[in-house]
């Protein structure tokens, strides 16, 4: 893997709290762990579940509905996923593995590779060429986001190609041959193994669906992470996009939105994202807490996804007509 030896390691601001508060917030909890994954995938078992009895009983565009409900949920699974990445959902390492393992090969996610990309986010976030997970300016239009808001057959090609070519050794990534050097063996040895083991695993699924006339069953597994992506897209996006590169203030280059209950649960509270940046250690389920102690040096945090989208069209749009431009946001 991408070695960082000698490099210095940048001095990041962070809103000063007291050693108490900051080993209270870093406790993982078992059960709060379990909780907050059963029953997310209760969710989307029964989104699911709806779109798959619907079937036969329901009008055709009652199926489809139900379908792309469940693409919209599914679409979430990435933010789990990060999380159990982070091993913070709960306090027993193993179960942090066991599910990380089963939402990446419920998402089609290489842990292997994200967990690399996503260490160098997080040392150097948006420092290229030392982070390149997330790149800014984000160019968005609409028709790329409607690739994304209902079928994203782009996506589910370019992931299939990056999984066989990895099936046979190959990577095709810049970042990824950057995190994975030829020298790196047992590392690229497991991310190898992890996409083998992935297509094999979905190659059963529809091996027995044909089988057994399941044919709803990789529509709603195997296929779910390319269709209803649009909702959960405004959310992930919305996490850096506008903001500046190269400064060593998260409350800079990262943003903190509001949102209700709901959609806090289904996006794994990553609205605090300047606090899980400032504090990546703290689990999810305490992010809320952590945001009450520092919001008074945060700057403004836009509420729900239009309020935060009437933020960062204009952003958008004058970084058109003026490509160097970075939008940085008043602090206290």
């Amino acid at each position: 893997m991408k070695s960082n030896a000698g490099k210095p390691r940048i001095k990041w601001y962070r809103t000063p709290i007291s050693a108490a508060d900051l080993a209270r917030l870093n406790q993982r909890s078992d059960a709060r762990g379990w909780l907050q994954t059963l029953s997310f995938l209760a969710v989307l078992l029964i989104s699911g579940g709806a779109a798959w009895v619907a079937v036969g009983r329901a009008h055709w565009i009652v199926v489809l509905g139900l379908i792309y409900l469940h693409g919209s949920l599914y679409a979430f699974l990435v933010n789990g996923f990060h999380e159990l990445c982070h091993k913070s959902v709960f306090k027993t390492g193993a179960l942090n593995i066991i599910f990380r393992n089963i939402f990446s090969f419920l998402g089609w996610f290489n842990h292997v590779s994200f967990w690399a990309s996503h260490q160098a986010h997080h040392r150097y976030t948006l420092h290229p060429p030392d982070d390149l997970e997330v790149v800014l300016p984000v160019k968005l239009t609409l028709r790329s986001y409607l690739g994304f808001a209902f079928i994203n057959p782009r996506g589910f090609v370019l992931r299939m190609k990056s999984v066989l070519l990895m099936c046979f050794g190959i990577i095709d990534s810049e970042w990824e041959r950057a995190l994975f050097p030829p020298e790196a063996v047992e590392q690229r040895r497991a991310l190898f193994n992890w996409a083998r083991l992935m297509l094999l695993g979905h190659l059963l699924i529809a091996a027995v669906s044909l089988a057994l006339g399941w044919w709803m069953l990789p529509i709603l597994l195997t296929l779910a992470p390319f269709y209803g992506g649009g909702f959960q897209y405004l959310l992930n996006e919305a996490q850096h996009i506008g903001l500046a590169d190269e400064v060593t203030d998260y409350r800079i280059n990262t943003r903190t939105i509001i949102l209700n209950p709901v959609l806090g649960f289904l996006y794994w509270q990553m609205h605090y994202h300047i606090e899980h940046h400032m504090y990546a250690a703290v689990p999810c389920y305490h992010l809320a807490e952590l945001h009450e102690l520092i919001k008074h040096d945060l700057p403004h945090c836009p509420r729900g996804i239009s309020g935060t989208w009437r933020q960062v069209i204009p952003i958008l749009r004058r970084q058109r007509r003026e490509p160097g431009y970075q939008f940085v946001p008043e602090l206290p």
